[in-house]
């Protein structure tokens, strides 16, 4: 968006073409008319005819320079960096033109591109701190467009046309009705703007239903808001009775200035327009935003005394109806650049877009924390997504939430300038969660998943043909909440069941759980343990035997309903009658070991086995190659494993049960 048209379309360009004037010998009195008048369309066309009948090679690449400056300046930066491009080939003399190219490169998103035009004017004019400005912000851009800020920024379709749209308003209390700005069709006033091609902006109300959808909208009723004039850039004071916008006049000869209006709210519409006097007629002043407790109104202008370009003023009430003289907010917050679209948020902070701080490219939006009566100071760039290379602006926070509404240029609206939404994604947590056999590593479908939270939430589902099945938010049913540990049990017949624990306490941004589980197949044949060693020749546990049974210890907690034969073997060594009293003694064992960390005695039956049991045969044995093959087959059979024996267990009247740890 040229940023002058919210103010009559001349708010910053007329400034702009009386410096040009100053600047540049070359101009004659048809380019100032054309400035002054800022028929830019117009003056394209007409550069374009005085290109072809120029001979000088000089003046056709000041003519060239000449048409990428109304590009740029009617907001046509794609067409404005083909065109400053053509001016540095034809060799034209004035380095500024790199300075315009690499402004036009940051806003079209050409970072990289726009570092090197930075760097080359730099070179040309070491003197001139816009070239190491420039340096900086292509690196910082860069930075901000590849790292962004935890925002969604989407457009508005519901109130955006294929015009300008911009500067949104709340008019209610609640938030739920918009005054904004547009130059759509339905204008007050039949003209049309030499600027834009559009009408002449008006003020457009709507209103958002419980389903946060807005309206059509409509124009603001009240017989002296809209006019055959330009308005635009509104707000409302805390009470949502007294609207204050701006209204430009532009008359057959061009600009003739801008005011801040005041209009009581009666109903559904508006009163009296009462101009606020800040000073003269001619002078152009705009986009107020007001403090929360509204004795504070502030204000875009390039009144005298001020840092360069639009800055950002305040005006005190002083009295009913009264204000005081304009104050300038100060070097902090202004620049020789452009400071204009304020708003103040409900704790006092105020926010504004500027092209002077260090930005992304045209228009950036920027947040100042209050400092006191009419002070702000810490500048920061509020960065991407809320910034992008185009133009930013025109920022409103929805209360005290973390969202709101902001006008951007952005590509991916409807219009030329449109109104975006922007909001922090909610933070989602999901659990997915995959079931499969322990033994096979085949999927596992209807196998159930349960989940029971400390914030007393509870569901369940089942694996789907796949052996998976996820909880995740769904038509506004959270399953797995902030701030809450879960416990997860899986089950399905004919398996023992699995647990697990997840958490979302401290957690601040979105995340996925992924979880396997591997049922345990319950069978006649053994369920197979980690190694369990003993001392040679004893039944005493090693402590890397205590380790491997910390395994059987979580299936035992994990099934509170089962109990278990735990079977331990021997190889083939030694006689049969040592193996097995040497196996017993070992079960006996292990059992013991488990009844101390809690398990119930009687949920376990210890039983050895001896050389009974041999999953190698000695004959198999025998037949291996190496010594190493066959000691690893004798480990094989000196094993311990379990068998279920039940699924049904009560614990005894006793009261010992199972503790989990």
């Amino acid at each position: 968006m040229n940023i002058s048209r919210v103010l009559g379309f001349a708010f910053l360009t007329l400034c702009f073409s009386l410096q040009l004037v100053a600047q540049k010998s070359y101009l004659d009195d048809a380019d100032v008319k054309l400035y002054d008048e800022e028929k830019y369309f117009e003056a394209i066309e007409l550069y374009k005819k005085a290109y072809v009948k120029e001979k000088a090679r000089d003046k056709k690449a000041e003519i060239i320079f000449k048409i990428a400056e109304a590009y740029r300046l009617s907001d046509q930066t794609q067409q404005a960096q083909v065109w400053y491009d053509k001016s540095i080939i034809a060799q034209y003399a004035d380095p500024i033109a790199h300075l315009r190219l690499a402004e036009m490169k940051m806003q079209n998103g050409k970072y990289d591109e726009a570092l090197v035009e930075f760097q080359k004017y730099a070179s040309e004019k070491p003197g001139d701190p816009r070239g190491k400005q420039g340096i900086e912000a292509a690196k910082k851009a860069q930075e901000w467009a590849d790292n962004p800020e935890n925002y969604i920024v989407e457009p508005v379709v519901l109130i955006n046309s294929e015009y300008y749209d911009y500067g949104p308003t709340f008019a209610d209390k609640k938030n739920m009705e918009m005054i904004f700005t547009s130059t759509r069709e339905g204008s007050v006033g039949n003209a049309t703007s030499d600027v834009t091609g559009d009408n002449f902006s008006d003020l457009y109300y709507t209103i958002r239903d419980k389903k946060g959808k807005w309206s059509e909208p409509v124009l603001v009723e009240g017989e002296e808001v809209n006019t055959e004039d330009s308005e635009g850039a509104a707000v409302m004071n805390s009470r949502r009775n007294t609207m204050y916008f701006t209204r430009c006049r532009v008359e057959k000869n061009g600009f003739v200035g801008c005011q801040i209006i005041s209009a009581k709210k009666m109903g559904r519409k508006f009163g009296q327009a009462e101009v606020i006097p800040i000073a003269n007629d001619s002078a152009v002043i705009g986009h107020p935003a007001i403090t929360p407790d509204d004795k504070i109104i502030i204000f875009a202008s390039d009144l005298d005394g001020g840092q360069g370009g639009k800055d950002l003023w305040y005006i005190k009430e002083e009295g009913r109806g009264q204000w005081s003289a304009p104050i300038n907010l100060g070097p902090e917050i202004n620049t020789p650049g452009n400071e204009m679209f304020p708003f103040v948020r409900d704790n006092g902070d105020l926010y504004f877009a500027s092209d002077g701080h260090m930005g992304m490219g045209g228009l950036d939006i920027f947040s100042a924390q209050k400092k006191g009566e009419g002070q702000w100071g810490n500048v920061a760039n509020l960065k991407a997504p809320i910034n992008s290379s185009s133009n930013d602006f025109a920022i409103v926070f929805d209360g005290e939430h973390d969202r709101g509404y902001l006008t951007s240029s952005r590509e991916g609206g409807r219009g030329k300038d449109d109104i975006w939404e922007f909001y922090t994604p909610p933070v989602l947590f999901v659990l997915k969660v995959e079931v499969r056999d322990s033994e096979t590593g085949e999927v596992l479908p209807a196998a159930s998943v349960e989940l029971l939270g400390t914030d007393g939430t509870s569901a369940e589902k089942e694996t789907g043909g796949d052996g998976r099945t996820e909880f995740a938010d769904n038509g506004g049913t959270s399953y797995i909440n902030p701030n809450t540990s879960y416990a997860i049990t899986v089950s399905k017949p004919g398996y023992l069941q699995a647990k697990g624990k997840e958490t979302t306490v401290d957690m601040e941004e979105s995340k996925i759980f992924s979880h396997l589980y591997e049922l345990i197949p319950i069978s006649d044949k053994g369920i197979k343990l980690p190694e369990i060693l003993y001392e040679f020749n004893k039944t005493t546990l090693t402590d890397q035997a205590k380790d491997s049974l910390d395994y059987l210890y979580d299936i035992l907690v994990d099934n509170p309903n089962i109990t278990i034969e735990l079977r331990a073997n021997t190889d083939s060594r030694g006689s049969d009658l040592y193996n097995l009293k040497l196996s017993q003694g070992r079960a006996e064992s292990v059992v013991k070991y488990l009844t101390s960390l809690g398990i119930a005695s009687d949920r376990m039956v210890p039983r050895g086995y001896g050389e009974t049991n041999l999953l190698i045969t000695d004959e198999e044995i025998n037949k291996l190659s190496t010594e190493e093959e066959r000691e690893a087959a004798h480990q094989l059979n000196r094993r311990t494993d379990f068998i279920v024996l039940s699924e049904d267990y009560v614990p005894a009247d006793s009261g010992e049960a199972p503790v989990e740890q």
